[in-house]
């Protein structure tokens, strides 16, 4: 049997050493011999023998921030030895090693999988409180591996100006950039004639490090808690 389906780059990429690595753009392989978390529903293919445990709350403390975040990110432990393969609507997939000292903040949205050897915590958005009635964020940090994915082709941002970026844009930036979230347009005769420029809140960074920028923004949700969880795409969701 003969097609270019069967070309190298669409082969199983093997490799000896375990843990996360690229099958392709828009596909993670995790090469399990332990344990490693991921996103509920983006298994896409397994080999080996491999068990996936849906998680609970996580916890009280935890618990008690997804109910008043309205947030939640499901999130499945996998444990054992085998090749799993994960992807979420052919989303391109990227990969951050975190070291010791590092920590980053990310739209739980994006989050699609991370070594269990890392820490994560659901943390007010600083400066958002005022103007969102609050915008909460997922902040890892430790030593180990995320992926995370963005629709399209992003650009990271180095923030070594003020910079302002679409809260429905943002994807992940450096946990120690100092926030803030303002009214992006003002009240003038354009909006009095209901005319407006779809920007109306923009998040500005200052400090020393990175924004992740994709060139898509989130849709709107519906409900009370979805609405906040929708909240400049930002809401990223408690990894409970």
């Amino acid at each position: 049997m003969r097609s270019a389906l069967f070309s190298a780059e669409n082969l199983e990429k093997e490799s000896a050493q375990p843990g996360m690595r690229l099958q392709n753009s828009k596909m993670l392989k995790i090469e399990l011999n332990g344990e490693a978390m991921a996103r509920v529903g983006s298994m896409v293919a397994y080999q080996g023998q491999v068990q996936f445990q849906a998680l609970g709350s996580g916890g009280i403390g935890k618990f008690i921030k997804q109910r008043l975040t309205g947030e939640g990110v499901p999130l499945m432990k996998l444990s054992g030895h085998g090749d799993v393969f994960l992807a979420e609507l052919a989303k391109d997939v990227h990969i951050i090693d975190l070291e010791p000292g590092d920590a980053l903040s990310i739209n739980g949205s994006s989050v699609l999988a991370f070594d269990s050897t890392l820490s994560y915590d659901i943390k007010m958005v600083g400066g958002a409180g005022m103007a969102s009635s609050g915008l909460f964020n997922c902040v890892f940090s430790g030593h180990g591996r995320i992926a995370i994915t963005t629709k399209g082709t992003p650009v990271v941002l180095n923030v070594d100006a003020p910079t302002y970026v679409d809260p429905q844009a943002a994807v992940c930036w450096s946990a120690n950039l100092q926030t803030g979230y303002h009214r992006a347009e003002q009240l003038g005769l354009g909006t009095l004639l209901g005319r407006s420029t779809g920007e109306a809140f923009t998040m500005s960074f200052a400090g020393q490090g990175f924004v992740v920028v994709q060139p898509s923004e989130e849709p709107p949700l519906q409900g009370s808690g979805a609405q906040q969880q929708q909240q400049g795409g930002l809401l990223g969701g408690l990894l409970s």
